[in-house]
């Protein structure tokens, strides 16, 4: 199971990819990229969060400019100024274009006429939306991002830490997993993600007192909604193993 900065470098190196590619390959490269959101729990989080209450119609209509007047088409795009609304809009035209009930060429030719190329259009776009996708996903997990290098220095001096901190974080991966099948309602859900997210960020920089009340809490919440794992007693089994070498 992937770690957060994995999932983000992966991310991002599938933007890379979708910037640097030949411009038939683009639609190619845009559901690579999609597929690369659902199939990483961190970032298919990020996103559904973002998207959940986002009225994509109505931004839509704001942020894609019409102006035409028969001679000069002046059209453009406009992303929303928020962090969350531009991570939704983004995301949302990237599966309009997936699904094709946003034709792609077309709008690059309606939003980035340019010198009247594709190619120059497509180039236009990337620098602005898919630049804008990426600076934005690296500062959402820029923390995350920065204790995961101090992290790898202490554990290359600490395998037993290392080897304990991989399986604790597939554990977790593994309970997310678990309560999301679960039929435990879609809010109380949020909050046991919300606190297993925690953990594992309270692992990651050794805070024995959060790792403590973190595990407690969720402890409560499992029993509380009556959905206990068979992976949760080991989890707490390796807690309190990782909380002996700090």
């Amino acid at each position: 199971m992937e770690n957060t900065k994995e999932q983000v470098l992966a991310f991002l190196e599938k933007c890379e990819e979708l910037k640097k590619c030949k411009f038939i390959m683009a639609t190619t490269k845009i559901k690579d990229l999609l597929k690369c959101i659902v199939n990483s729990p961190d970032l298919y989080r990020l996103f559904d969060g973002v998207t959940k209450d986002f009225d994509y119609l109505q931004e839509k209509a704001r942020c894609l400019i019409v102006a035409d007047d028969g001679y000069i088409n002046k059209s453009k795009v406009i992303l929303p100024q928020t962090v969350g609304q531009r991570l939704a809009f983004i995301f949302c035209l990237l599966v309009e274009f997936d699904r094709d009930t946003l034709n792609f060429n077309d709008f690059l030719q309606v939003y980035y006429p340019e010198d009247g190329s594709y190619y120059a259009s497509y180039r236009a776009f990337c620098n602005t939306v898919i630049n804008s996708l990426e600076e934005l996903v690296q500062d959402v997990f820029k923390e995350e991002l920065e204790l995961e290098e101090e992290l790898e220095k202490e554990n290359s001096a600490n395998p037993s830490r290392a080897k304990l901190y991989s399986e604790i974080s597939i554990a977790i991966a593994a309970e997310k997993q678990y309560l999301y099948q679960t039929s435990v309602p879609k809010e109380e859900k949020e909050g046991g993600y919300k606190m297993l997210n925690e953990l594992l960020f309270a692992v990651k920089s050794g805070n024995e007192n959060l790792i403590d009340a973190l595990i407690s809490g969720y402890n409560y919440f499992v029993l509380y909604n009556g959905c206990v794992s068979d992976g949760i007693a080991s989890l707490i089994d390796m807690l309190a193993e990782f909380e002996a070498v700090l």
